[in-house]
């Protein structure tokens, strides 16, 4: 694959330096094609004029001598018209071929117009007047096509050297683009296989460096992910180890019905009704986070009272708070209107509220208070409860965390504020906890009265 991606490069450079220097050279004889034809006519007239001026200053005896020498000196191929209409060439080199000339061009130099060849004749030359004792002769000059060969033959050796070194700079560079892409696959390859401890030591600047480092930071990610699912796996066989070795246990016990005092075997049968109903809780909350985090049931959104629905919430969980003869206070102002999903918003503050009865002292205040905020509305709901340690007050949110009292006295599976969490981003709102150790907790719900996409 990487030989194959230094061949693309090295013919890609190969391609656009030939269709650029076609299309070069084009325009450029498009454009100045008539600007050199006339500098060459021009060369050509002067050396025309020079011959003529010579040989009337030397006067030679041997005319076809004279012109053998000027050609040669000139480089340049002559074609001498007599007026009986005779021709005479003395070429520069042998495989120039004679022009083919009109009698009509013949004629008009001879008269003493100077000829100059247009963009209908197939060659470049001029035609000069040339007087030769008392006889007027007509000559013509054109370049020679050795030196025309020659100077293809440099352009075209120029060429090749400017694409074969070119060619050389491209695969060196090639090889410098395409180095970290193979040390981006292996390290991919790597990736693939698992191993989430790679980092690719690319220190560029251009694009590679911005993919570099977003694949080093994708790696991250990864290793934190797979962190989390084994965190995850490991604590969900826990939560439901201890339930299911509590039902097998008591279940066993029970097999011995002569054994086991009738108070007992009602006490066994409590405990595995709770343990089991602790699973259906835990096995309910799995899947409900599943279906929040897959999106499978988007929000069904819908314009309540918030306030009332609070007050709701507050009457069936009458029996746990009176039981432990709790003062609930609120502090709802009426007709907040949101919109919302309903059941989704219910379950926030049962779970909120639930905990706060769950950590408050038999004797103790729960506060409820709703207030109005510019986008939307702020629920905070405050107790005197036990309180959360500062180092431990960061991770209540996670899935499956405990507080080690929590963990003691509640019961719980350490799900319920990860999905209050949730259920408040799906919301596009956000929450946080305030707490101090033997002094309560408080926690701050924001949430808008309409979401930003249904506005």
């Amino acid at each position: 694959m990487t030989r194959s991606l230094y061949v693309r490069v090295v013919l890609t450079f190969l391609a656009a330096m030939g269709i650029g220097l076609l299309v070069s050279v084009l325009a450029g004889l498009a454009l100045f094609e008539e600007k050199i034809d006339r500098i060459g006519q021009n060369d050509l007239v002067a050396a025309g004029e020079e011959i003529i001026r010579v040989y009337e200053q030397t006067g030679p005896a041997n005319l076809d001598r004279f012109m053998e020498s000027m050609v040669k000196l000139t480089s340049y191929s002559v074609q001498l018209y007599a007026g009986s209409g005779a021709m005479k060439s003395f070429k520069y080199s042998s495989d120039t071929d004679d022009l083919a000339i009109s009698q009509e061009s013949i004629r008009k130099v001879r008269e003493g117009e100077i000829y100059r060849s247009s963009s209908k004749d197939k060659e470049t030359f001029i035609g000069l007047k040339f007087q030769i004792g008392g006889e007027r002769h007509a000559l013509f000059l054109r370049p020679s096509s050795k030196n025309e060969s020659t100077l293809i033959h440099l352009m075209l050796a120029i060429l090749l050297l400017v694409l074969v070194t070119g060619s050389i700079c491209i695969l060196i560079a090639a090889i410098y683009v395409v180095k970290p892409i193979k040390t981006l696959t292996a390290a991919t390859k790597r990736l693939a296989k698992g191993d989430f401890d790679v980092e690719l030591g690319v220190r560029r600047k251009d694009e590679l460096g911005n993919l570099a480092r977003s694949f080093n930071e994708m790696a991250v990610d990864l290793k934190q992910l797979e962190q989390m699912r084994q965190d995850f796996v490991s604590n969900v066989s826990h939560e439901i180890q201890s339930p299911l070795t509590s039902i097998s246990g008591f279940a066993k016990a029970l097999k011995d019905m002569n054994a086991i005092a009738e108070d007992e075997r009602i006490q066994y049968l409590d405990i595995i009704l709770a343990e089991s109903g602790r699973l259906s809780r835990l096995s309910d909350n799995l899947l409900k986070l599943a279906s929040l985090d897959s999106n499978h049931h988007p929000l069904e959104y819908a314009t309540f009272n918030l306030d009332e629905q609070i007050r709701r919430v507050v009457v069936n969980c009458e029996p746990l708070w009176s039981e432990k003869n709790m003062d609930i206070d609120l502090d709802l102002p009426q007709a907040a209107v949101i919109t919302a999903d309903k059941d989704q918003l219910n379950q926030v503050w049962t779970n909120l509220l639930g905990n706060s009865i769950k950590f408050t002292p038999e004797g103790g205040l729960i506060h409820f208070q709703l207030r109005t905020r510019m986008d939307g509305y702020s629920v905070t709901l405050s107790d005197s409860g036990i309180g959360i340690a500062p180092e431990q007050l960061g991770r209540v949110f996670e899935r499956f965390y405990k507080t080690d009292r929590s963990r003691n006295r509640s019961g719980g599976s350490g799900l319920g504020l990860a999905i209050v969490k949730k259920i408040v981003a799906l919301h596009q709102g956000d929450i946080y906890m305030e707490s101090k150790v033997g002094q309560g907790t408080k926690v701050v719900v924001h949430l808008p009265a309409i979401p930003p996409d249904k506005s």
